[in-house]
């Protein structure tokens, strides 16, 4: 700034300070001044979903992500400029590659990195282990543990929880009310439907004689059954596994559900697989790519997933 400049700042700034001043003189005439104290800042006490209690002093207002599903949550509910650290994962939305990459839970997080951002809370998903979470508490941060959710109602539980964490309370609210009328339209819309295709959800087929899917007790599966299927996924009892090619002819399903087409894999690629041209779904053009982001999740474009799965089940209920 020029000198010249500087001094009319300076002079102007002088001025509103005295006026300041008079301005005060005459107000305390009028209205003395009282003791009542100014309101406190909020703060928030919740037990996390590893039982721990946590405390913020004030919503959090400089957060670190350790998980593309938690990114999505504080971008949803209004957080994302607070949001100052992310996994090496999180990309979406689109604005999240501007936010600085701390590393991830797999190869491992840059705790240097981390630190230097000052983050009031960190927010880690059930994909963090426990040892990472000691780790960041004997650095000195507060860390919440965000348990996925089993059900559309602990979804809706843990957007509410970040609106809290970092006071969006309001918008998450808001969020949540949308989120709830796009899944009840889909259940109306499903309400009259007789029958229920099998489906098999396929996670990895990159040894197609034993693909990766996913069973009972996984997002995957509720997504499955509120879009009104069945996924065959749930003989495998365990949560993810691989499914014999023998046993995916056995079950035979009415539709497959390319959960890896972000790899490449396409329904063409699939009737070419040995075997698989045997399966009713091939033989019937029920082979769909799908964007497994919105079913593997646990955010907010869950519901955007069950809407497209619902569709490509019984796509005359939404005609």
């Amino acid at each position: 700034m020029h000198n010249k400049q500087r001094w009319t700042h300076l002079i102007l700034l002088l001025a509103l300070v005295l006026g300041a001043c008079a301005t005060a003189a005459v107000a305390t005439e009028v209205a003395p001044a009282t003791d009542t104290p100014a309101d406190p800042a909020p703060t928030i006490d919740l037990v996390d979903g590893l039982g721990r209690d946590v405390h913020l002093d004030a919503p959090a207002q400089r957060v670190i992500s350790l998980a593309p599903s938690n990114t999505e949550l504080l971008f949803a509910v209004g957080a994302g400029e607070q949001t100052v650290g992310r996994d090496a994962f999180s990309d979406y939305p689109a604005e999240a590659a501007a936010v600085t990459d701390i590393g991830d839970t797999y190869s491992g997080l840059n705790s240097e990195v981390i630190v230097g951002l000052g983050p009031d809370l960190v927010l880690a998903a059930e994909i963090t282990p426990t040892e990472q979470v000691q780790e960041l508490e004997d650095l000195g941060l507060t860390v919440y543990w965000l348990a996925n959710p089993t059900t559309l109602d602990g979804l809706y539980e843990n957007i509410a929880i970040v609106g809290q964490l970092t006071g969006h309370e309001e918008t998450a609210g808001a969020l949540i009310a949308e989120l709830r009328g796009r899944a009840d339209a889909v259940a109306a819309a499903l309400a009259g439907i007789e029958e229920s295709p099998t489906v098999f959800y396929e996670l990895d087929g990159f040894d197609p004689a034993n693909p990766w899917t996913a069973g009972e007790g996984t997002f995957i599966d509720l997504l499955i059954e509120l879009a009104g299927g069945v996924n065959i996924g749930q003989v495998m009892n365990v949560q993810y596994g691989q499914l014999s090619v023998e046993e995916l002819l056995l079950q035979d399903p009415d539709v497959i559900i390319l959960g890896d087409a972000a790899f490449g894999v396409t329904p063409e690629l699939v009737a070419e697989r040995a075997a698989w041209g045997e399966l009713s779904a091939v033989q019937n053009g029920q082979v769909h790519p799908f964007d497994d982001n919105l079913a593997s999740r646990p955010g907010p474009r869950l519901i955007e997933g069950l809407e497209i799965l619902a569709r490509l089940l019984h796509p005359a209920a939404f005609e």
